[in-house]
């Protein structure tokens, strides 16, 4: 009888190395495809730069450990696809005066279309992802339901919440049921040479986090200066460039002032950041756009949930509300901090994705 075939995106690091051994050890014929996000040298001077470097050592990382377990590893360029559906909405959004989530955006736009489409196109009945999150099946709909990881700190359901009822059909997460300390225990058994390898918390285009030189040699203009405005409009100070701020920042404003003044806003409009007392950062209510629903069709009326405005947010409850097909208004049972526009908000039913979308709250809500 032949072996079902199923492609795991390898990218080099313990969890997805661990989701294909776990998959062989099933008896599953495993084929690896590491996608790659990044030409090997900089377009001027031919130097290779820490971008290139990360993207081949994970390459090299990927073939190794597919070397190892005794399958067939290919790379996959996505370097175009990537750079204008996740690198150029990154730059636009920021110089929106907005924050955004490139990883919700890889994952829904390249990894489980584009990368899948490659492994549909191997003959893979799925694809397979390092990511610590649950999948299952609704007897009664038949609709898949997306649930948080067993390993609460590292649980990732919160990136995947923009993935459709198609993509999660063709989806395996095979390190869902594992705790992280289990993943490395899995992976030093085997002998994997990612067992021990750290992990990242970097954007994957931006090595060492530092986004703002990348952000002006894409948008000049969003590096200009321009007036810090206190929450009446009145001009408080000077800042040099609305990409240096994010909702909620106290360092870098540079303003003398008897209390600590966060930035409250961005008005892009302007070129003006707004600065004002930390509680002004409070608010309860705020609307949610684009919204995916995933382990359910929508909401019949407004609905009690947990929902998170960060990854690493523990959650919160809150009234759930449609205004739309695709839009929400939410609003917490208690005020949150930095609600910012252009992250991603996830509603939860315990452990259940319901759904998700993208945060929108203009600057003027900010403002007295």
């Amino acid at each position: 009888m032949e072996r079902e075939l199923v492609a795991v995106a390898m990218s080099g690091g313990v969890d997805s190395s661990v989701a294909a051994a776990l998959l062989q050890e099933k008896g599953y014929c495993v084929v690896g495809l590491t996608m790659d996000l990044g030409s090997a040298l900089e377009s001027r001077g031919g130097k290779e730069d820490a971008r290139s470097r990360r993207g081949r050592g994970a390459v090299e990382d990927a073939a190794g450990v597919a070397s190892g377990l005794g399958i067939s590893h290919h790379v996959v360029n996505l370097e175009r696809e990537f750079e204008a559906r996740v690198v150029r909405n990154f730059c636009a959004e920021y110089a929106r005066g907005r924050t955004p989530n490139p990883c919700v955006r890889c994952n829904d736009r390249i990894k489980f279309t584009l990368l899948a489409e490659k492994a549909r196109c191997m003959n893979a009945k799925s694809l397979a992802t390092g990511h610590h999150a649950r999948l299952r099946r609704d007897p009664v709909s038949g609709r898949w339901l997306l649930c948080k990881g067993r390993d609460r700190l590292k649980d990732q359901s919160y990136f995947l919440y923009a993935l459709t009822q198609r993509q999660l059909a063709f989806a395996r997460f095979p390190v869902g049921d594992l705790t992280k300390d289990e993943v490395r225990s899995v992976a030093g058994r085997l002998g994997l040479p990612t067992a021990e390898k750290p992990e990242s918390q970097e954007i994957c285009f931006i090595p060492g986090g530092d986004y703002v030189p990348f952000l002006k040699s894409r948008f000049p203009e969003a590096g200009k200066p321009g007036p810090i405005l206190d929450p009446a409009g009145r001009v408080i100070g000077r800042h040099r460039g609305i990409i240096h701020f994010t909702l909620g920042q106290r360092r870098g404003l540079g303003i003398s002032s008897p209390r600590p003044l966060y930035v409250l806003g961005i008005d892009t409009k302007r070129n003006a950041v707004v600065a004002g007392p930390e509680q002004a950062l409070y608010g309860k209510t705020f609307t949610v756009t684009n919204v995916n629903w995933v382990s359910a069709a929508g909401l019949d009326g407004p609905s009690s949930l947990t929902v998170k405005i960060r990854s690493r947010q523990k959650g919160v409850r809150a009234a759930v509300e449609a205004v739309g097909r695709r839009r929400c208004r939410v609003t917490f049972s208690i005020p949150q901090r930095a609600i910012t526009p252009g992250q991603s908000a996830v509603f939860y039913d315990r452990d259940l994705v319901i759904g998700g979308g993208i945060i929108e709250l203009p600057v003027q809500s900010f403002m007295a």
